[in-house]
């Protein structure tokens, strides 16, 4: 890959040069001022993010994954049960997560390319009559299909049917990208990673907490230590760290949240949806077809596209990496060869988006698709100067 070309995996993203020199800096003591100025306004700025009033914002040295234990272990009890889809590579790895922390998970099978089952959902808190889950766990944007999931209608159905479970969101590429309402859908836990809307290197998970889920910390008993939220919470009013930071990456994270600010959140929502619909118009010009099962699945992070039979999704991946240096997503799971993905979050502008869409153009010729060069780069740059101009 050459680190010349913006990348197309759906995370870690490109990169800005402001963020990265932000990375980039000499030793800070994280006992002093100096630290408070730059942990405390990243923590209110990713609580307007968030788009939460009341709940608390906590920064761990992890990825997203991390997040998810910090979700579970700080909330639940062991034996708990939780309630959960499987309906795509990261939806899966969430309830492997909570099998192995001892938890019952109550699973609901669905079609990878599929939506979160919202229905089967509600129908399982209907029958809960004793409110033996505890807790509910979505998937906002299920990266290995490029689906995108309705949170709301879950905070919906939980209050239709009177349930009192917490709900835990995945954002982990949709924050900082897609609209999120963390107080107006009743988010409990809201986890999401430095490494895909915030523009960073991977390294932070970052957890938004409800008071309700504040609330339910005080009788969970499931082990933890590295991610005991109380001990994270308890030192940020002083810009304590219960262990040694990771500084930089935290100053960068303290830029990349005035940079989305700045841009605002309406228009950084309204860019992503411009560069999908290029990116979306493109793969129809190819004539392929989306992994999401309907049109309004389809995620403004990431494009699964499903490869004709007897091409390989990954094999594309790979031949686009070696001959023209420009990464694109592969497929993960059950989707592994059958897609390949095309990011398209982060730091990114139409132009580069257009080298993107040019260059998986070539390369699926290449490997032998019948594609006309040139088809979707008319597609997307058509979809992109309506766009602007309206």
């Amino acid at each position: 890959m050459s680190d010349q070309n913006p990348v197309f995996i759906p995370g870690p993203t490109n990169i800005p040069d402001a963020i990265r020199k932000a990375c980039d800096m000499a030793t800070l003591d994280h006992r002093s001022s100096a630290f408070a100025d730059i942990l405390l306004p990243a923590l209110e700025n990713v609580r307007k993010i968030l788009r939460t009033e009341s709940g608390k914002v906590a920064i761990f040295p992890a990825s997203g994954t991390g997040g998810w234990e910090v979700a579970l272990t700080n909330t639940l009890n062991p034996g708990d049960t939780v309630l959960a889809a499987n309906f795509g590579m990261f939806s899966q790895k969430w309830i492997d997560m909570c099998r192995h922390h001892g938890l019952n998970v109550h699973v609901i099978e669905e079609i990878w390319g599929n939506g979160l089952p919202v229905d089967a959902f509600a129908a399982a808190l209907t029958d809960d009559k004793a409110h033996k889950i505890k807790a509910v766990l979505v998937t906002h944007n299920e990266t290995a299909t490029g689906v995108t999931s309705d949170v709301a209608a879950v905070r919906r159905a939980l209050d239709a049917a009177g349930h009192p479970a917490l709900m835990f969101v995945d954002g982990v590429s949709s924050i900082g990208s897609m609209e999120f309402r963390m107080d107006d859908w009743g988010v409990d836990v809201a986890v999401t990673g430095s490494q895909k809307g915030f523009m960073l290197p991977a390294g932070l998970a970052i957890v938004g907490v409800s008071r309700k889920a504040l609330s339910a910390m005080e009788n969970a008993t499931l082990g933890r230590f590295f991610f005991d939220l109380r001990n994270m919470l308890d030192g940020y009013p002083n810009a304590g760290y219960p262990y040694t930071p990771p500084v930089g990456l935290l100053n960068g994270l303290k830029v990349s949240t005035e940079m989305l600010l700045e841009e605002g959140l309406e228009a950084v929502f309204a860019r992503h949806h411009r560069l999908a619909e290029g990116v979306r118009d493109a793969v129809r010009a190819w004539g392929l077809a989306f992994c999401a099962t309907s049109p309004e699945l389809l995620s403004d992070t990431v494009t699964a596209i499903v490869m004709p039979e007897g091409v390989d999704g990954n094999a594309l991946v790979s031949h686009a990496d070696r001959k023209y240096g420009m990464a694109f997503g592969a497929g993960l799971g059950q989707v592994a060869g059958k897609v390949f993905r095309i990011g398209h979050l982060g730091s990114l502008t139409e132009p580069m988006a257009l080298s993107g869409i040019a260059t998986a153009e070539m390369a699926m010729c290449d490997m032998g698709l019948d594609i006309t060069l040139g088809s979707g780069v008319a597609a997307a740059q058509a979809s992109y100067r309506a766009a602007m101009e309206g």
